[in-house]
């Protein structure tokens, strides 16, 4: 672990993953006994208790702040250290794990700690929708209704998150949108608009396979309405990250863009539900959070990685879905 690094906060949601509670902080702590860090350990009570703790651990110095938990807890703490001079360290622990499958960091908790060791920095940007930040990707129409149903789940995980799109899809209905790009508008009945700053919503599910999140643009795709037919060849080009040669998809990249709709609603701000306004002004930070990441990535893992996504999905919990 860089030494420069001096002053360790870990901050874990103890509900986030099993074992949390116990085997992640003797873990952390036993990387940080090996650096001669100093290390504090906090665990999260609340919605909002991250942020709080992030705030403080910045304020007592904190130089390095680890987050053990799900996108929730991640986003939380790293809304609170944007444009500081701390950096951020991922332990995954959720169920999508957005930022850190975009910044492949190991979804294996010792792995990933062996990443935060090594300290390689990356600085990477983030977004704001009227002002509310957020890091992978935000949308409305379809995907927005399906986090809004997804959020009241209590069983979470890729079985149940399709098991809500199925359903949803039955019963959704495509909006028109306006879209103001680079002084140019766009009008058009779609199934769903997505902005992204990375690649994926999380899962390995690929929404804008170019997005890059440091290169201080979006990619925007535009979902037009399609046919149950549309379906198979969609959801086999949204994991194999080839959603960009769908007739269906329109994508654009821009550094800002604002979304007019016919009314108020639901938008997904990196997969959590929020209620947006009819006018929604999107843009992005550019290098706005300092975050370990691996030095590098090989073609095998990542092949690795989606063939174990495609084995979990095909597991024998599989029927789960239709119940």
């Amino acid at each position: 672990m860089n030494n420069k690094l001096f002053s360790v906060h870990a901050i874990i949601n103890p509900i986030s993953g099993v074992g949390s509670k116990r085997k992640v902080p003797k873990m952390i702590e036993e990387i940080c006994r090996k650096g001669g860090l100093p290390l504090t350990v906090s665990f999260t009570e609340y919605a909002g208790h991250a942020s709080e703790l992030t705030k403080q651990a910045l304020n007592n110095g904190a130089k390095l702040v680890i987050a053990a938990g799900g996108d929730g807890t991640v986003n939380e703490i790293a809304r609170a250290m944007i444009h500081s001079d701390a950096v951020l360290g991922i332990i995954p622990k959720g169920s999508g794990n957005g930022l850190a499958r975009e910044l492949h960091i190991p979804m294996d908790s010792k792995r990933a700690l062996e990443v935060i060791a090594k300290g390689h920095v990356t600085t990477i940007d983030c977004c704001k929708a009227n002002e509310r930040v957020f890091f992978t990707t935000c949308g409305v129409g379809f995907d927005a209704a399906v986090s809004q149903k997804f959020a009241r789940e209590k069983k979470r995980g890729s079985l149940t998150y399709v098991k809500n799109t199925i359903e949803e899809y039955l019963s959704y209905e495509p909006e028109i949108y306006e879209l103001l790009i680079d002084n140019q508008t766009i009008k058009e009945k779609a199934f769903l608009v997505a902005c992204a700053n990375a690649s994926q919503y999380g899962n390995n599910a690929y929404i804008a396979p170019h997005a890059n999140i440091c290169d201080g643009q979006m990619d925007i795709t535009v979902l037009s309405p399609f046919t149950p037919l549309d379906i198979p060849p969609l959801a086999i080009q949204l994991f194999t990250k080839q959603l960009d040669r769908n007739s269906k998809i329109k994508m654009i990249k821009a550094s800002r863009v604002t979304i007019i709709r016919q009314k108020d609603g639901m938008m997904h701000l990196d997969g959590e539900p929020v209620k947006m306004e009819s006018r929604i002004d999107i843009s992005v930070i550019p290098k706005a959070l300092n975050i370990v990441t691996p030095e590098q990535v090989s073609f095998t893992k990542e092949v690795r990685d989606f063939f174990e996504q495609v084995t979990r999905f095909f597991d024998k919990r599989l029927p789960y879905i239709f119940k």
